[in-house]
């Protein structure tokens, strides 16, 4: 398989705060969330040469807010997308740069997602018309992403026996590493019986199993290895990547194959095949949790764990800070902030990096204690490989792997 393995990297994160209430606009976030990645990275505005984003209209495009920074574009790009997005535009940056359009890229997310723009079923977005995909779901009663993806995660547990308390774990494992985070929206531990105590949104989704929305913007910055090794931080390379892989249909996705596989199935091979590892290899992973049930779902498709036993997986401990491969080590969508996905990828960069913001008293000069009590360190010992799972719906992923 084609690989670039090892020629490019992660050089730069930025983020604002996590918030329900920005009162800022997206494109003045997106402005400081870019400028502490080029910070990060130890670069200057003229060092960056690209820049992409990705929206669901809701944001500002990257030639608006280029200029703000004072850079000059020689590549740029917005997408329509959410959740799948960050992992794919990573490997395009790559592309992009290895096609010679550019040599540094600049990727941002910038959302009001609480304040704003509300990705649920209610509201302004409920009264739009019917198009697009709309008109394989609306119809059918599934106008939000909890009633859509209900059919996938209800007939996991008819067919396995996953139950929903084996799934709470999720909640319960992302809310403790929360507790870690200082810039986690939500710090507060919850338990198992939280979780299913909480209502009902959509059958099988309690509210706690649900993610959060949030106003922020979040930034990565890519370029080659050879300008990488010349950046400030450590670099962090990118070892493989899959962008956007669908299932058969990503409209009746429940009509093609079992209602039960989510794209990750196909992604596997592309991504673990560039990167020449299995998932045995990874230390650490960032599973996109718009929902406990989706994190379960795409670490059983890419292999932690056998076709089926997901809930048995999640619930092991194995997810947790101090277990085998924990998972969403800043809390995830669940508890840190809803970002569509690249906050994951951050917190994995300074996990490798070794640099994660927790509150061991020499967190800011990369010393940790590993106690994951309450309140403590939530830096993995000796990661050194890490992967994302990038999730927009059930027939359609991405993911990534990298490497210190």
């Amino acid at each position: 398989m084609k690989t670039l393995r090892d020629r490019y990297g992660i050089v730069g994160v930025g983020e604002t705060e996590y918030s329900r209430g920005s009162n800022r606009t997206t494109r003045a976030m997106a402005v400081e969330a870019v400028r502490k990645a080029i910070l990060d990275a130890g670069l200057t505005a003229a060092d960056v040469d690209g820049m992409m984003s990705y929206q669901n209209g809701d944001s500002t495009p990257a030639n608006w807010v280029a200029p703000d920074l004072g850079i000059r574009l020689n590549f740029y790009m917005d997408v329509v997308g959410g959740g799948s997005s960050t992992e794919a535009l990573i490997g395009l940056a790559m592309g992009a740069i290895e096609a010679g359009m550019c040599s540094t890229v600049a990727i941002f997310r910038s959302m009001n997602g609480y304040s704003e723009f509300r990705i649920g079923g209610t509201g302004v977005r409920a009264a739009q018309p019917v198009r697009g995909l709309d008109l394989a779901q609306v119809p059918f009663g599934m106008r939000s992403a909890g009633q859509n993806f209900a059919l996938t995660f209800m007939r996991h547990m008819y067919e396995y026996g996953t139950t929903s308390e084996q799934v709470a774990h999720v909640k319960v494992a992302h809310s403790k590493h929360a507790s870690q985070n200082p810039k986690a929206l939500l710090k507060e531990r919850v338990t198992v019986e939280d979780v299913v105590g909480s209502r009902w949104i959509v059958k099988p989704l309690h509210l706690l199993d649900c993610c959060l929305e949030t106003d922020n913007a979040t930034c990565l910055i890519v370029t080659s290895a050879e300008r990488a090794r010349d950046c400030r931080p450590r670099p962090v390379y990118v070892m493989g990547v899959a962008g956007r892989v669908n299932k058969p249909r990503t409209d009746f996705h429940w009509a093609h194959g079992p209602i039960t596989r989510v794209a990750g199935h196909y992604a596997r091979d592309i991504v673990f095949g560039q990167a020449g590892i299995g998932p045995e290899d990874v230390d650490v992973t960032g599973s996109y949790d718009a929902f406990t049930f989706t994190t379960m779902l795409q670490l059983e498709e890419y292999g932690f764990c056998p076709k089926g036993e997901g809930g048995a997986y999640v619930s092991s401990g194995t997810i947790e800070l101090g277990g085998k491969r924990p998972n969403n080590t800043a809390g995830g969508h669940l508890c840190e902030g809803y970002t569509h996905g690249m906050s994951m990828v951050i917190e994995n960069v300074r996990q490798l990096r070794g640099t994660v913001d927790d509150y061991c008293p020499g967190a800011a000069d990369g010393v940790h204690t590993y106690d994951y009590g309450p309140g403590r360190c939530r830096q993995v010992r000796d990661a050194e490989i890490a992967m994302n799972l990038g999730w927009a719906m059930p027939p359609t992923g991405s993911a990534l792997i990298l490497r210190r």
